[in-house]
């Protein structure tokens, strides 16, 4: 399985765009959203083509593909208007025997872990940098921001294949 690994789209239809764009070149079987889908939130700045009205429309064809944890700016009003679940603060997944704690990053995160297991991965968005960070007991994945990067990073995702993380950009 083929998984691409997005975070933190903030409402912008230029990146959501480029994003399925990607998708679709990268032949992924299933698109994972770790949460802030529509809103900007405000501690940020508007983000390039701001739509979420137009985020929607490209995301909902795609709902039979798309896993989703919530976010910090994602809401209940959001939900409705989106045809894939998007209200659950975490998720496990096991993805090709990797046990991987999956969430936003605003409740769970490096300085404060959810329950996990020896050689179990922590992935989560949020604080829009990227990283793969192995750690004596855990493994820290974070695939950046796709429209509103930051610590001087790109727009990025992150690509699951064959056992593998790989941080890529747009």
């Amino acid at each position: 399985m083929k998984m691409m690994i997005v975070s933190d789209i903030h409402g912008s239809a230029y990146w959501c765009r480029k994003m399925i764009d990607r998708y679709k070149e990268e032949g992924a079987d299933r698109l994972l959203i770790l949460g802030d889908i529509l809103y900007h939130g405000p501690r940020n700045d508007l983000p390039e083509e701001y739509n979420p009205k137009a985020v929607i429309e490209m995301l909902n064809p795609l709902s039979n593909e798309i896993l989703c944890v919530r976010g910090n700016c994602d809401s209940e009003v959001d939900q409705m208007v989106l045809n894939f679940s998007i209200m659950a603060d975490y998720s496990f997944l096991n993805m090709d025997g990797i046990s991987v704690f999956v969430t936003h990053g605003h409740i769970y995160n490096r300085e404060n872990l959810p329950s996990l297991k020896k050689g179990d991965y922590l992935l989560n968005g949020h604080f829009h940098i990227p990283e793969i960070v192995e750690y004596d007991d855990y493994t820290y994945l974070n695939p950046g921001s796709i429209s509103i990067p930051k610590g001087g990073s790109d727009n990025s995702y992150m690509i699951f294949e064959d056992g593998e993380f790989v941080i890529k950009t747009l």
